[in-house]
């Protein structure tokens, strides 16, 4: 994991053999049948169900959809930079067959000018995955490696625990560069969504006493 902005992570990816599996059919198929009510992923051609999220998680994912498709992707351009499509937890299937459901997902639109299909299966432009104590190494290792070999441009990590937001973009040779990390009391312009100021605090539940 990087530490500082400006360097690369992971340098050297230890299960990146993992990432030529292509999912069977069957596989494929037996993801499919499970509908749309079902939270799960399609890993190295085995269906895994998803945790359903605990209220700190799914208020950020809420919070941040807000925050980021209110200016970028429900206002069409009136009122905001528009530009995006921008959707919590929908399934984005990878040519390496992989199925998964990023927290948060975004896409320019002009790379996905009809996103109705299900599963989407054109590379995201950015996404964001949010820390949880049962998916964060899946999400922070397995995952993350997947959206850098499959050319993700941008990726945020939000810890509704330790109530700070993470961003990374992808270099030249497909590895995630730290380009700053936020808390909560940080109002800050954030790419690829800079032209419009993120106060990084609205992210996350009240604290108990307040």
């Amino acid at each position: 994991m990087a530490n500082y902005p400006g360097e690369a992570w992971p340098p050297n990816p230890w299960y990146a053999f993992r990432m030529g599996k292509t999912a069977s059919r069957t596989a494929y198929d037996e993801w499919l049948a499970l509908g749309e009510g079902v939270r799960a992923e399609l890993v190295d051609g085995r269906v895994v169900t998803l945790p359903r999220p605990t209220q700190g998680h799914s208020y950020a994912g809420a919070a941040l959809s807000h925050f980021l498709a209110g200016p970028f992707s429900l206002s069409h351009g009136l009122g905001g930079p528009g530009g995006w499509w921008i959707f919590p937890e929908v399934d984005v299937r990878f040519a390496s067959g992989d199925v998964v459901v990023p927290d948060v997902a975004g896409w320019r639109r002009e790379h996905a000018p009809h996103p109705h299909v299900r599963p989407i299966e054109v590379v995201p432009d950015w996404v964001c995955e949010i820390a949880s104590p049962s998916t964060a190494a899946h999400d922070r290792v397995w995952k993350a490696e997947l959206y850098a070999r499959h050319g993700v441009g941008a990726l945020w990590l939000v810890d509704p625990e330790a109530r700070t937001l993470e961003a990374f973009t992808l270099d030249a040779e497909r590895r995630w560069l730290r380009v700053g990390a936020w808390d909560e009391t940080a109002t800050a312009r954030i790419a690829p969504f800079e032209a419009v100021e993120l106060a990084v605090g609205r992210l996350f539940l009240p604290r108990e006493n307040e």
